[in-house]
């Protein structure tokens, strides 16, 4: 009894701090929620009774976003963010996302190996727990945390400001990955599609046109090269080097639109001439960027609607069973964050942090506190494997409510 007084106390005795501790709660929560209710609107417009969000136009409303929408966020963002002096200051912000993903992907395997999920789920089960939501919810957590009049970061607007600039400069890297990594990890099994019933699983997957295993590889391989044998004597050139690295180094596949659009944000974003010429309030191409803008603020609607409707024949719809939702749940909520908190201590004894800089280390532990990522479930609709995402991303931003708060609370206390 006399600790909880203490407590209570305690508490009082910080005069805000009690609305504080209130507040950060409602903060934790209240993005969660929203990010919920438009994937319920989703599901709402993917039912029979709506059925304006078909599968077709899910897959759609996916390439739009990934095309323009997620780009132009990017490239506004970042671009009006980042100076060249910042980008020399904050390099730990990116270090941040992929040592992040390295070790939430680590943790992924482990849980994976122990669970041992339903063919073909295994770098599924890695990737919904390795890859966290480092944008949009953090995004809106920053923008509702600063507009609390209590909140502990001090003015509003300078919150919000570096808030948002630091987190959309993290965003590039995340870009890379999400088009690299996870681009390839979600790639359909040698069946071709996720719709695999396990009974009948193959122990390895057929050859072309029936030939025995030991056969087929070994055929196609040969065949260009006796094709080519009178010309082995002709000499590399530039221009054969040039496009047979970008085969190799599969950069098509790299350069995406995010990517390029978080290139050229940098690039353009750290010489003060062409900053003040695209991205500075009345500018004479501020229009293009004030564009870009307004397109990237549909960007999360968006991809939360096309996400609730994979939804449409119910949470438990996936394939993956309660054993595995449950672990990635546990692990992506309970494992990773203080894995994540554990290597941002690291860093500022190390003394790879802006000094007296709260606001910089709230964001860097918020990156390793996030629910699977929104985009990474928008990867997986595009590679096949939609419905399964869109489940454990249903599950995962359900417990995150509590999950967050909890963590959100104890960050706030190690700061402060």
């Amino acid at each position: 009894m006399a600790t909880a007084e203490r407590f209570l106390l305690a508490l009082q005795s910080q005069g805000a701090g009690g609305e504080s501790l209130l507040g950060s709660i409602k903060i934790a929560v209240m993005p969660i929620v929203k990010v919920f209710t438009m994937c319920a609107l989703g599901l709402l417009m993917a039912s029979k009774y709506v059925n304006i969000l078909p599968t077709s136009g899910r897959k759609l409303l996916n390439g739009l976003v990934f095309t323009l929408l997620l780009p132009c966020l990017i490239f506004s963002q970042l671009g009006q963010a980042v100076t060249l002096q910042k980008m020399l200051d904050w390099w730990f912000i990116p270090v941040n996302v992929v040592l992040g993903s390295i070790s939430g992907s680590l943790i992924g395997f482990l849980v994976a190996a122990i669970v041992r999920p339903p063919y073909p789920f295994f770098k599924f089960t890695i990737v919904q727990i390795g890859i966290g939501n480092i944008g949009n919810v953090p995004l809106v957590l920053i923008s509702a945390l600063c507009r609390d009049q209590s909140n502990p970061f001090g003015d509003a607007e300078k919150c919000s400001t570096d808030g948002t600039a630091y987190i959309s400069f993290g965003q590039w890297v995340g870009a890379i990955i999400l088009y690299t990594y996870v681009f390839n990890m979600l790639a359909p099994p040698p069946e071709g599609t996720f719709d695999v019933d396990n009974e009948s699983v193959p122990l390895k997957s057929s050859p072309m046109n029936g030939a025995l295993p030991e056969q087929a590889p070994l055929l196609v391989k040969e065949e260009g090269v006796t094709s080519t044998a009178g010309n082995t004597s002709k000499k590399w050139k530039i221009k054969d080097i040039l496009p047979f690295l970008y085969e190799k180094l599969k950069l098509k596949q790299i350069l995406q639109p995010p990517i390029i659009a978080s290139i050229l944000a940098m690039a353009l974003g750290a010489v003060p001439f062409l900053k003040q010429l695209i991205f500075t309030p009345n500018a004479p191409l501020f229009f293009f960027t004030d564009s870009c803008t307004i397109l990237g603020e549909a960007m999360i609607p968006c991809i939360l609607l096309a996400l609730g409707g994979n939804l449409i024949d119910g949470p438990g719809s996936s394939k993956l069973g309660f054993r595995t939702t449950a672990a990635i749940i546990f692990a992506r909520l309970l494992l990773v964050p203080p894995v994540g908190l554990g290597i941002v201590m690291l860093a500022d004894k190390l003394g790879f942090l802006p000094p007296d800089d709260k606001m910089f280390r709230f964001v860097l532990l918020l990156q390793h506190s996030m629910p699977t990522s929104v985009l990474a479930g928008a990867v997986a609709n595009l590679r096949g494997c939609g419905r399964d995402a869109a489940a454990v991303l249903f599950w995962v931003h359900i417990f995150a409510v509590f999950s967050m708060a909890g963590w959100i609370i104890l960050y706030l206390n190690i700061l402060f």
